[in-house]
Parts: structure tokens; sequence; C-alpha cells
């Protein structure tokens, strides 16, 4: 397992590298990755980047101005990737082959030969601007907005039980390097669209609660997202909210993709762990977020499937707990 300044003086000796991050990105993936890209260009590296999904329109600021190259890879990393498996068809693009990951997930499972995973860090965009420090590269304004996207929707603009004080003081230190907090605050957490209102609805009105009410669930098929237009982001910032419910501990969505496949996504409070339950079902993430996939079920039975792992954890913790 590598440090911060391991992984800079491997990056010192590399040029033209690839770096892929998780398809159906978040915030924190791509804002590692285009700080990185950005970063490495800085110093005269020749990089470019790669996600399996489309960069969804709210973080489409972050990718202006860094058109790919077409360079042939002579390194491939990843940035905010658990697992190759959520890389989609850049696996197969990178030859099956990565050098270096590039990580914050506790469920990391290895799948580079060189890798520097951090479960403290609230957000892997953190580590990418101790990794900028460190590689001495350009601090621009771009690369700050960069880096606070990443950290700031990883922790729920600073509310989430991830983010720690050197959270707080990175954060800072991209604020004071140009990130513009307050503009991308609002453009993040404050403008919602009208298929969120409806999404919202849509969550207020199919809302399932069982366990005593300390679990809430709500199912999204496909033919909601036709019915709404909301988009899959609006649709898990609408259905986050499930976690705000007074009594409620596990907030869950079951989503179905476009391709049939039936994916889990949970958010907790304390003193639940999301990774914990979601790994009886071959997933994992962080204690307050994390998800799975049910393959090889309908939408009824993934959410029987899910009731019935969340009634188990619960039913041990509170035996261990008295």
């Amino acid at each position: 397992m590598l440090a911060c300044n391991e992984t800079a003086a491997l990056l010192r000796g590399w040029d033209d590298i690839l770096i892929i991050c998780h398809e159906n990105p978040d915030g924190d993936a791509l804002g590692s990755l285009f700080g990185l890209v950005r970063g490495l260009r800085s110093m005269g590296k020749r990089a470019d980047w790669y996600c399996a999904s489309p960069v969804p329109e709210k973080f489409a600021y972050l990718a202006q101005g860094v058109e790919n190259t077409g360079l042939t890879p002579a390194h491939v990393l990843t940035v905010d990737v658990a697992d190759q498996k959520l890389l989609g068809d850049a696996w197969e693009k990178s030859g099956g082959k990565i050098d270096l990951a590039i990580d914050h997930h506790g469920t990391h499972k290895a799948f580079a030969p060189a890798r520097w995973v951090e479960p403290e860090s609230a957000a892997t965009a953190e580590m990418i601007w101790l990794l900028l420090k460190e590689l001495g590269a350009d601090l621009s304004r771009e690369a700050a907005d960069a880096v606070y996207t990443g950290i700031a929707t990883d922790t729920g603009c600073f509310r989430f039980r991830n983010t720690t004080g050197r959270t707080l003081r990175l954060a800072a230190e991209a604020m004071e390097a140009g990130a513009r907090a307050g503009e991308l605050n609002r453009h993040l957490f404050e403008t919602k669209s009208l298929a969120y209102f409806l999404a919202e609805r849509h969550m207020l009105e199919s809302m399932e609660l069982f366990c005593g009410g300390k679990a809430a669930m709500v199912l999204l098929p496909q033919s909601f997202y036709a019915e709404t237009g909301a988009r899959e982001d609006e649709a898990d910032a609408a259905v986050g909210q499930l976690r705000q419910i007074e009594g409620v501990l596990v907030g869950i969505t079951i989503k179905e993709r476009p391709n049939g496949e039936i994916k889990a996504s949970l958010r907790t409070n304390p003193p639940v762990n999301a990774s914990a339950i979601c790994e009886r079902l071959g997933g994992g993430g962080h204690a307050g977020a994390a998800g799975c996939t049910l393959a090889g079920m309908d939408m009824a039975q993934a959410r029987e499937t899910m009731k019935a792992a969340c009634q188990a954890y619960l039913a041990e913790w509170e035996e261990a707990n008295g």
C-alpha cells in the first residue's frame, strides 16, 4: 500500500497517463478525475480521461477545457473506484490492466498492483488535493473547483459524519486557491429542476416504512424516469432525504437501470452501517452510504431481499446492544 509521497514519486516517472473513474459518476469521482488530469497537464505531462458513462449535466463545468488528446496510454490509473466491476466498459478499454488505484473506500477490493487507499478520507478528492500539492502541480482555480466539488458532494456540503477537521482544512485550501465555494454550493445543493420535485413527490407517495419505522424504502422502476423526466442523480438526491425522517435509520432506494439491472442504494444514520448491510449482498461502500447490485432479480424480489437484509442487520444490532 502506497502513501501520498510514494504515489507522487510514481507519477513523476510516468507519462501518457489515462485516468478512469467509475461508471455513473458522482461529484467525487469526477472532481478527483478532472482535478488530477488538470494537475498532471500543468506539469507538462500527457494525461487523458475516460468514464464509461457520460458526464452528468450537473457536473459538465468540470470537463470544460479538458478535451482528450487521443493518446495511447502507457499507464492507467483509477480514482474513487472501490471494485473493478464498477468500471463498466473501461476495464476492457484499459486492456484489463490498471497500474494504480487511488481510492477512499474502506471496502476497496485490490485490482491494481499499486494502491493508495485512505478510508479515513471523506472523499477521494481530499487525497487528490494532497497529491497535487506533493507533486508541485499548478493549483489552478479549475483544479480547486474540481477538488472542492468532490469534497462537498461526498460530505453533503460538510453535513455528513465522514467530515473531519482535515476535510474542512483542505476545502478551505481549495477556496484559497480560487474554488468558487458559494457559487458551487448553490449549483450543487440549492438549484433543483422541476423533475427533482416530481421525484420528491413520488418518494412521499410511494415510500414504505418497516422495521418499526427505522427503515424507509422507495422503488424507482424505469417507468418512474419516463413519467417524471428525472435524471438518476436527481432521483438519488430526492430519495436521500428518507433518512431525514425522524426515527428512520436506513433510507433505501431500489433502482431499475435501463438494461434491467437492479441496484440498491442505502443512506443511513448512526449507529447503522450501510456498508455492513450491503456487504451481505455482495456490495459495499461507507458507513453512511453504500450500495449493491441485486443480480437476477426483478423489482419485487429485490424489495423483499433488501427488506430481509435490513431486518436481519437491525435485529442483530439490537440484540448485541440491548
